[in-house]
């Protein structure tokens, strides 16, 4: 039951179609003149263009698309077979391909896009690619999609910058009907309580490396995206929340009859919106449906880098959002769920106790998302507080989500949640515009008051403490690490670090302008401070002994030093050397031309 519009709900999303007007404007005129091109794209092309187009389709599907009658997919795929998250995809095309024919359309393979792996690349040079991954990403769906070839859109994606980049390069495209397709969670492996345990436990050197690599081998096991709640799981969830899934599809596990049956269900949805002229991506990514996917993040206690891809994913489509939205938006969204980093389930144990359906009919009835959504089903939002099953014939149904949680530890009703609020926090002071993500930080560590220790590198950070030089109460600086000097990658190598110094009775924080992790977890961490130290941000100022007040209470992040102090003071070198290695050469002009991670981080002109 869908109960009145939330006054908070009804307000922000006001203030979010007034901001963009002018944008949004713009955005959807640009769709009109890509829409009224032709019909059928393909109509468009030259005989010569469209040979090139069929040239290796098989004969029944050369005569259709000759004929350019019948509505033709592109696929826009992140498989590889090194990652777990995108391997499942391979074999996604072919069964496409057949739902396509039994429908009498076609479906072809339009391109891929780079996946990269942040857990792979975590605490390595790499990691400074992972945020502009996602701008390729987008460029890379815009060139799958540029040959005109195509009346409807398949993106296959999951983890972190995979599903923005596809979105941010379809909306490029939003004249076409346009659904994700994920690939689901692996099985669960060993707990993700273990797993942190022993981390810990190699931080101060009491298990072996060999102990370490077991355990992580025995959590990340096999096909699927990592089971706890980190940027990819949190994907899937905003595709639900904004309408871009077959309903239920999130967290079905791959190479399982039921994913297989959503994965064709896909299919045959876009070609009944192609078919039909309705289901655009323009229509289907308006201001409900962003603001519907901070409610989900704030609801689900989901990723901190969403408040740079949500800010990125809306301006693709004319919308400007901001963190005053996420900060109140969630002074009224409850937190309803506990999923690892902010409770001990995994994504599979909160599927099965109710999932996301449960969360969306909780919502729903408290007036906290907007129902009249145009998802890519034609309807609401009503029709995600389903779950999808096989009959008894294997037939693909929906039916509706347990009436209660199957178990309170893991997912609440609205009337009993585990927060009042979302637990996602916008801070200012003296030290700029960061977020913080509080949800899984017990109370009495939510206010930090103590003295800096400056650090240009999170592995000096490391060798201080494998020094035994950090016995005392510190708030860690990690400065020179956002968009414009090293592409902001995330520091979550300090995680177990951080969390042994905390559980020793130190009170600890960190200050960063670099991202922290989808995981972000019990240490409190105000992180993307914006402007960067790298830009004379406030942060390159700060000095070792500077007592900072970090109070996510309050909202606010000070460095206690008199304004006149600090404003003479002169802003640190930067530290680092030349940018090369492992490719990052290669990225010197998004970074010189990256925006702020409050404006999305966006290296895109």
């Amino acid at each position: 039951m869908t109960s009145a519009l939330h006054p908070a709900i009804r307000s922000v999303t006001k203030k979010i179609v007034s901001r963009s007007r002018e944008a949004r404007q713009r955005y959807l005129e640009d769709m009109d003149v890509a829409a009224s091109r032709a019909v059928v794209s393909r109509s468009s092309l030259s005989c010569g263009n469209l040979a090139h187009g069929f040239a290796s389709s098989p004969a029944s599907d050369k005569l259709l698309l000759k004929a350019g009658q019948a509505p033709n997919i592109g696929i826009v795929t992140s498989y590889n077979d090194m990652l777990s998250a995108h391997q499942p995809y391979g074999a996604y095309p072919d069964i496409i391909k057949e739902a396509a024919r039994r429908m009498g359309g076609t479906a072809q393979v339009a391109g891929g896009v780079p996946a990269m792996c942040d857990g792979v690349t975590q605490g390595q040079p790499g990691m400074q690619l992972s945020l502009f991954s996602r701008d390729v990403i987008a460029q890379a769906t815009a060139i799958a999609l540029s040959h005109n070839m195509f009346d409807a859109v398949l993106c296959l994606g999951v983890c972190d910058k995979i599903v923005p980049g596809m979105l941010i390069g379809a909306l490029a495209f939003g004249h076409l009907p346009a659904l994700f397709v994920p690939a689901g969670p692996m099985t669960t492996g060993v707990s993700n309580k273990v797993k942190a345990e022993v981390r810990a436990r190699y931080a101060e050197g009491k298990a072996t490396r060999v102990e370490l690599q077991e355990v992580e081998a025995a959590s990340y096991h096999g096909a699927g995206t990592c089971t706890f709640y980190g940027t990819a799981n949190s994907n899937q969830m905003l595709m639900e929340f904004m309408g871009l899934h077959v309903p239920g599809a999130a967290f079905v596990p791959p190479q399982t009859r039921l994913r297989h049956a959503l994965t064709r269900a896909a299919a045959e949805r876009a070609l009944v919106n192609a078919k039909s002229g309705k289901g655009q991506l323009w229509r289907t990514v308006d201001e409900k449906a962003i603001v519907n996917g901070i409610v989900g993040l704030l609801a689900t206690g989901g990723s901190t880098n969403h408040t740079i891809h949500l800010v990125a994913i809306a301006r693709a489509a004319g919308i400007e959002i901001n963190w005053d939205d996420f900060d109140e938006l969630s002074a009224h969204v409850p937190l309803l769920a506990r999923i690892y980093p902010n409770g001990a389930a995994d994504v599979n144990q909160f599927h099965a106790v109710g999932g996301l359906g449960f969360v969306i009919r909780e919502l729903l009835a408290g007036g906290l998302l907007h129902e009249d959504i145009h998802s890519v089903m034609g309807t609401g939002l009503s029709a995600y507080c389903r779950e999808p099953y096989l009959s008894e014939a294997s037939e693909l149904g929906w039916r509706p989500v347990p009436s209660s949680s199957l178990d309170q530890d893991i997912l609440r009703p609205l009337s009993m949640p585990f927060e009042l609020d979302g637990g996602l926090r916008r801070l200012t002071g003296n030290l700029g515009r960061s977020v913080i993500k509080v949800s899984a930080v017990a109370p009495e560590h939510r206010f930090v008051e103590a003295p800096a220790k400056v650090f240009d590198d999170q592995d000096d950070l490391l060798a201080a403490f494998k020094a035994g030089t950090l016995n005392d109460h510190f708030v860690a600086v990690i400065r020179f690490q956002g968009p414009m000097v090293n592409g902001m990658p995330e520091l979550h190598k300090l995680t177990p670090t951080l969390s042994t110094l905390q559980n020793r009775g130190l009170k600890v924080a960190l200050v960063s302008d670099g991202r922290m992790s989808g995981a972000s977890g019990k240490v409190p961490a105000a992180i993307h401070l914006s402007p960067e130290a790298f830009l004379g941000g406030p942060l390159a100022k700060v000095r070792d002994g500077d007592v900072i007040r970090l109070d996510s209470v309050a909202g606010t992040l000070d460095v206690l030093v008199p304004k006149d102090e600090l404003d003479r003071r002169p802003a640190a070198p930067i530290a680092h050397g030349r940018t090369i290695g492992m490719g990052r050469e290669l990225f010197a002009n998004n970074r010189a031309r990256v925006s702020s991670a409050e404006s999305g981080a966006l290296s895109l002109a």
